[in-house]
């Protein structure tokens, strides 16, 4: 079942005391129970943070003792995550691109709502590699995310944002340059 968050019916649907109810999903524009925004927040020089946010759509779920996994070539430089608990995962042995994250009991292990305010969040922060590090084609976006074992529909590498390698560059004719050095001069020579 689908319903609009501003919906009067809203509170009848979630408190019905029978037990055998289907979902009662948000209605939003990609119809998941669950969204993960992963959020690139700040560019260091030597390092990256991204934030991750987890909201419930589905009111009659309670997600406890929730887990994500997921797949990004730069969990191997990973130094600090704030809110989530943490661990590698290696299945090819030296390869560390693969990370389960949950949340910390009794703080944030718990998605009790839906909507806006059934979120749980925490910021990660990467070392860059010189050698692989790039906001190219989605590269600081994650490869695959699993929620509670389930795969999460991600999109294509070419729908991600892309930012510009270099900014825009300033192009000052001589002309220019002669006319501001001859007014500056004149200005200069007024004063003496």
């Amino acid at each position: 079942m689908v319903i609009w968050r501003d919906s009067p019916y809203l509170p009848t649907l979630i408190n019905s005391p029978s037990k055998n109810l289907p979902p009662l999903i948000e209605c939003t524009p990609h119809m998941c129970p669950i969204k993960i925004h992963w959020h690139v927040k700040l560019n260091y020089k030597d390092y990256w943070r991204v934030k991750v946010t987890i909201t419930n759509f589905n009111y009659r779920m309670n997600y406890t003792q929730w887990n994500l996994v997921v797949q990004h070539p730069n969990f191997d430089n990973v130094t600090e995550l704030f809110s989530f608990n943490y661990k590698p995962l290696t299945p090819y042995g030296t390869i560390n691109d693969t990370a389960m994250l949950w949340g910390v009991k009794y703080y944030n292990d718990m998605l009790m709502q839906a909507g806006k305010m059934g979120n749980v969040q925490s910021e990660l922060l990467f070392r860059k590699d010189k050698q692989t590090f790039t906001f190219k084609q989605g590269w600081a976006f994650p490869r695959r995310l699993y929620f509670n074992g389930d795969d999460c529909v991600l999109p294509p590498p070419d729908a991600y944002p892309w930012l510009p390698n270099v900014g825009p560059s300033l192009r000052v004719g001589k002309v220019f340059l002669l006319i501001v050095s001859l007014v500056v001069s004149a200005c200069l020579l007024a004063f003496l």
